[in-house]
């Protein structure tokens, strides 16, 4: 089961996380956390580990809307959106698949919701590809 929507890009890392939380905020959204997983475990367990950050993003009128529609899906909110560094050292954004994640619920007013964010976060996974493009031309 495919549980994300992704885009490989090229670019600079931070650059990249910077590329997305703007493309986030285009559609709507606010990252409400940011996590580098990288600085954390390094922190907490001395381990190395790629480049790796987290970002916990939520659309306030959508999330509104689903948990009228279902209270228990705060558990699956803030949606998160990864940009990681992968092993060939190229950076892929990814993006959870909200469709799958309401699938869990088992509540059909939730599927209208679920598929307006996942085309909300496929727009913005090609919004980051092409302003990562852009910049490379220029």
């Amino acid at each position: 089961m495919t549980y994300t929507i992704q885009e490989p890009v090229s670019g600079d890392f931070d650059q990249v996380v910077e590329t997305t939380i703007d493309a986030l905020k285009d559609e709507g959204f606010g990252v409400l956390c940011d996590i580098d997983v990288q600085a954390t475990l390094k922190e907490k367990l001395g381990e190395e580990f790629r480049q790796y950050r987290i970002l916990g993003a939520c659309n306030p009128g959508l999330a509104h809307e689903g948990l009228n529609e279902e209270i228990e899906l705060g558990a699956l909110l803030p949606c998160n959106v990864i940009v990681y560094e992968t092993d060939d050292s190229e950076v892929m954004v990814s993006a959870v698949d909200p469709q799958q994640l309401v699938g869990l619920a088992d509540n059909e007013a939730l599927d209208s919701i679920a598929t307006e964010v996942h085309e909300r976060f496929e727009r913005v996974l090609t919004s980051v590809a092409e302003e990562l493009e852009s910049q490379a031309e220029e």
